[in-house]
């Protein structure tokens, strides 16, 4: 069975960075994509970036040139570096791992950002 754990969630003023983790475990981590979403409260979850198993990156247009989504294989973990942080960037962050079909997500790590 895949598990994904998120952390590296916090409050931070706006301008500030984090750096957000997703350890995958249960799948054949090399082939599989990785993707963060976020919620915000009363919003849908949304798109915020991929990575493909080969390291294919791909982002919102919202976080482009401010986040940075990463991976090293060899830890089964995801990365997402988030700088220039914004308040509208507050959100619960969840990783989701595609793999054989399927998807699995993560429970979710909170960002909150002051401004």
């Amino acid at each position: 069975q895949v598990q994904l754990v998120e952390s590296g969630g916090g409050s931070v003023q706006a301008g500030g960075s984090l750096s957000l983790s997703c350890a995958a475990s249960g799948t054949i981590f090399s082939i599989t994509a990785m993707d963060w979403y976020r919620q915000a409260p009363g919003k849908q979850r949304e798109f915020v970036a991929t990575i493909t198993g080969g390291g294919i990156t791909n982002a919102a247009d919202s976080v482009k040139g401010r986040f940075t989504i990463s991976r090293d294989n060899a830890k089964n973990t995801v990365y997402l570096q988030m700088n220039s942080l914004k308040p509208e960037d507050t959100a619960v962050y969840y990783c989701r791992a595609r793999y054989s079909g399927y998807e699995y997500w993560g429970q979710g790590t909170q960002v909150t950002v002051s401004s």
